[in-house]
C-alpha cells in the first residue's frame, strides 16, 4: 500500500455536517401528536378491541411457530453468522477520501467531559490527632488531609521533599487558626484516617453481586452519555471522559514537585472544542465554560491546563477512532519512507564525522547513537521543574566512561543514565573508533556536569533532519529501527515446523529484541512469583499425567499382542491420541512459563503499540496461519483494524 493521500477537493457546502439528533428525532414526534388530537374516542375503542383481537390470533400463531422452531435446531455455522454482520457494518474510514491537510473533522458534538464526585466529609467517628489531641479540621483542609492519609503506607510519605511539599501545599487550605494551630506534619497522626479508608476498600470487596451490578450499571450509563461523540455523521468513542480528581502529584523518580496539590478542575478551567452547528454541552448547573471553540484543525474535545507542571490535559477520541488510526499509519508510512533513505543519511552523518565545525561533529555523533541505540533526542528542561532525565543530546559527561578496550572488545561507551520516566539506561556499547576518537575529544577540559554535545540541542538536530528527509525526527528513527527489528528477527527465529505455541513463543522473542532496543524496562509483577509456582504446579500435575498415559498406551499395546482384535487396536489408538494431546498440552505450559520468565522485567506491550508497525504483525499471523487474537487482544484489534483489514501476508515494511 502506498502512502496515504494527503489532498481532498473541497466540498460545495461550508464544510460542516449537520447535527444527526436535530435530523432525525423531530420528524416522529408531530405524527404521533397528530394521531392522538384528530382520532374521535369511539373510533378509538373499536380499533383497540380489534387491536387485542387481532394480537391473540398473533400470539397464537407465533407460539406455534416456535414450537417448529424448536425442533427445528438452528444449525452451530447459523449462530456464528451473527457478530460477522456487524464486523461487516464498521466503519471502514482507510478506504475512504482523506480531508485536505491540516483539516481533522467537519462536524464536531459530544456532551462535555464527567467532573469528579464532590468531596464528602468524614464521619464523626473518624478523628485526626495533633500532638496526641483530637483536632476537627474545616472542609478544605480535611479533603487534603485524606489524600495524605490514603498514601500513608506507600514509600511516597516517608520521602523528605514530598513531604515538605504537601506540608506547604495543606497549609494554603487551612484557616488562619488551622493554620497558627498545625506546624509540623511530624506531630500529625493520619493513623485513624487511614484505617477507615483501609475499611473502605475491604467493604468494596466485599459487596454483594447487586451491589456491584448497580456500580456497573451506573458506570455503563455515563458512559453511554458522555462516552461517546459525533463526528462527521459517525459515532465514535472517546478515551478519557472522566476528568482526573484532585490528589497529591507523584511524579516518576525523584521529582522535585512530588506531594504538590493537584487542585480539583472546576468547569471555568474548561475549554470546549466542538462544531458550530452542533449542540454546544452544557456546563453543571450555577458554572459557565471557560471558553467554547470550534477548532477543526485540532482533535481534542476538551481540554485545561493543569497547575503543577502547568501542562495542558487534554480529552480525545479513543485509539481506535478514525483520526487515530490515520495518525498511526501516517507515522509508519513515515518511518518507511526512512528506510528508503537512511543508507544515504548514514554515509552522510558519517562523512561529518571528519567534519572541521565542532558543531556539525556533534551532531553527527549524536545521531549516531539515536540511529544505532535508539535513543530519545531528550528535550532542553527548566531545572528543579522535572526530575533529572536526559535524552541524546542533553547528555552530561557524567553520563558515559569510555573505555579503549573492555571484556575483549575495542572502543567501548559505557552509558548510564536516567531516561524518560526516570528509567535507567545502562548500556555498554563497542563503536566505531572515529566516533570514540570524537567523544574523546568532546569531553575534554570538562566537568562531569558539564553538557557532552554543548554545541547541539534538539531543535538544531531536529532541524537538520528535516533538511534530510520531510517528517524525519528522532522519533522516526525509533519507530524505523524496531519496526525493521522485528521484522528481521521475525524471520531469524520463525521455524515452519513448530506448532502454534512455539511460533507464538518465537514471536514474543522477536518483539522483546524491540523492547530491549528501545529500554522498555518494568518491574516485575508483584504477582510473579506466586503465578510462576502455580504454573509449576500445573506441569508437574501434567507431567503425571502424561506418565499415567504412557504406561496406559504400553499396557495396551500388551493387551493388543495377545488378543489382536478390532476393540484392543482401537483402545490402542484412543490411548495414543492421549498421549499426543497431552504432550501438547504440557509443551504449551513450559512454552508459557519459559516466555514469562523471560519477560519479566520487560514491558512488551509499549513497543507492540507504539513503534511496531502492525502490519508486519498482521502479516507474520496470516503467512503462518496463527490467530491474530494470539498476538492483539480485542482493544489492540479495534485500534489496529485498519492495518488487519489491509495488510497481506507478503508485506514488507
Amino acid at each position: 500500500f502506498c502512502s496515504p493521500p494527503r489532498i481532498k477537493d473541497e466540498p460545495d457546502d461550508d464544510g460542516f455536517y449537520a447535527s444527526p439528533k436535530e435530523d432525525s428525532k423531530p420528524l416522529k414526534r408531530p405524527r404521533e401528536d397528530d394521531d392522538a388530537d384528530y382520532k374521535p374516542k369511539k373510533i378509538k375503542t373499536e380499533d383497540v378491541k380489534k387491536a387485542k383481537k387481532r394480537k391473540q390470533e398473533e400470539e397464537e400463531d407465533s407460539k406455534a411457530k416456535k414450537a417448529k422452531s424448536k425442533d427445528k435446531k438452528v444449525p452451530e455455522a447459523d449462530k456464528r453468522k451473527k457478530p460477522k454482520k456487524e464486523e461487516e457494518q464498521k466503519w471502514k474510514w482507510w478506504e475512504e477520501e482523506r480531508y485536505p491537510e491540516g483539516i481533522k473533522w467537519k462536524f464536531l458534538e459530544h456532551k462535555g467531559p464527567v467532573f469528579a464526585p464532590p468531596y464528602e466529609p468524614l464521619p464523626e467517628n473518624v478523628k485526626f490527632y495533633y500532638d496526641g489531641k483530637v483536632m476537627k479540621l474545616s472542609t478544605k483542609a480535611e479533603e487534603v488531609a485524606t489524600f495524605f492519609a490514603k498514601m500513608l503506607d506507600h514509600e511516597y510519605t516517608t520521602k523528605e521533599i514530598f513531604r515538605k511539599n504537601f506540608f506547604k501545599d495543606w497549609r494554603k487550605e487551612m484557616t488562619s487558626e488551622e493554620k497558627s494551630t498545625i506546624t509540623n506534619l511530624s506531630k500529625c497522626d493520619f493513623t485513624h484516617m487511614s484505617q477507615y479508608f483501609k475499611a473502605q476498600t475491604e467493604a468494596r470487596k466485599q459487596m454483594s453481586k447487586e451491589e456491584k451490578q448497580k456500580i456497573k450499571e451506573e458506570n455503563e450509563r455515563l458512559l453511554k452519555e458522555y462516552g461517546y461523540c459525533v463526528m462527521d455523521n459517525h459515532k465514535e468513542r472517546i478515551a478519557n471522559f472522566k476528568i482526573e480528581p484532585p490528589g497529591l502529584f507523584r511524579g516518576r523518580g525523584n521529582h522535585p514537585k512530588m506531594g504538590m496539590l493537584k487542585r480539583r478542575i472546576m468547569p471555568e478551567d474548561i475549554i470546549i472544542n466542538c462544531s458550530k452547528d452542533s449542540k454546544i454541552p452544557s456546563p453543571p448547573p450555577g458554572h459557565k465554560w471557560k471558553e467554547v471553540r470550534h477548532d477543526n484543525k485540532v482533535t481534542w474535545l476538551v481540554s485545561w491546563t493543569e497547575n503543577i507542571q502547568g501542562s495542558i490535559k487534554y480529552i480525545m477520541l479513543n485509539p481506535s477512532s478514525r483520526i487515530k488510526g490515520e495518525k498511526d499509519w501516517q507515522k509508519y508510512e513515515t518511518a518507511r519512507r526512512l528506510k528508503k533513505c537512511v543508507d544515504k543519511i548514514r554515509n552522510q552523518y558519517r562523512e561529518d564525522w571528519k567534519s572541521k565545525e565542532m558543531k556539525v561533529r556533534q551532531r553527527a555523533v549524536a545521531l549516531y547513537f539515536i540511529d544505532k541505540l535508539a535513543l530519545r533526542a531528550g528535550n532542553e528542561k527548566e531545572e528543579g521543574e522535572t526530575a533529572d532525565t536526559v535524552g541524546c543530546c542533553s547528555l552530561r559527561v557524567e553520563h558515559i566512561k569510555l573505555h579503549p578496550e573492555l571484556d575483549g572488545q575495542e572502543y567501548v561507551v559505557e552509558f548510564d543514565f536516567l531516561g524518560k520516566d526516570s528509567i535507567r539506561y545502562y548500556n555498554k556499547v563497542p563503536v566505531e573508533k572515529r566516533v570514540f576518537k570524537n567523544l574523546q575529544l568532546f569531553m575534554e577540559n570538562k566537568q562531569p556536569e558539564d553538557d557532552l554535545f554543548d554545541r547541539l540541542n534538539t531543535s538544531i538536530l531536529n532541524k537538520h533532519l528535516q533538511d534530510l528527509m520531510e517528517g524525519l525526527t528522532a522519533k522516526v528513527f525509533r519507530t524505523y529501527n524496531a519496526s525493521i527489528t522485528l521484522q528481521q528477527q521475525l524471520k531469524e527465529l520463525t521455524n515452519p515446523d513448530d506448532n502454534i505455541p512455539a511460533k507464538i513463543l518465537s514471536y514474543n522473542r522477536a518483539n522483546r529484541a524491540v523492547a530491549i532496543l528501545c529500554n522498555h524496562q518494568r518491574a516485575p509483577p508483584k504477582t510473579f512469583e506466586k503465578s510462576m509456582m502455580n504454573l509449576q504446579s500445573k506441569i508437574d500435575a501434567k507431567k503425571e499425567q502424561l506418565a499415567d498415559a504412557r504406561r496406559e498406551l504400553k499396557s495396551a499395546k500388551a493387551d493388543a499382542k495377545v488378543r489382536r482384535d478390532e476393540k484392543s487396536k482401537k483402545t490402542v489408538e484412543s490411548k495414543k491420541k492421549a498421549v499426543q494431546r497431552i504432550e501438547e498440552q504440557l509443551m504449551k505450559l513450559e512454552v508459557q512459563a519459559t516466555d514469562r520468565e523471560e519477560n519479566k522485567q520487560i514491558a512488551l506491550g509499549t513497543s507492540k503499540l507504539n513503534y511496531l508497525d502492525p502490519r508486519i504483525s498482521v502479516a507474520w499471523c496470516k503467512k503462518w496461519g496463527i490467530p491474530i487474537e494470539k498476538i492483539y487482544n480485542k482493544t489492540q484489534r479495534e485500534k489496529f483494524a485498519w492495518a488487519i483489514d489491509m495488510a497481506e501476508e507478503d508485506y514488507e515494511f
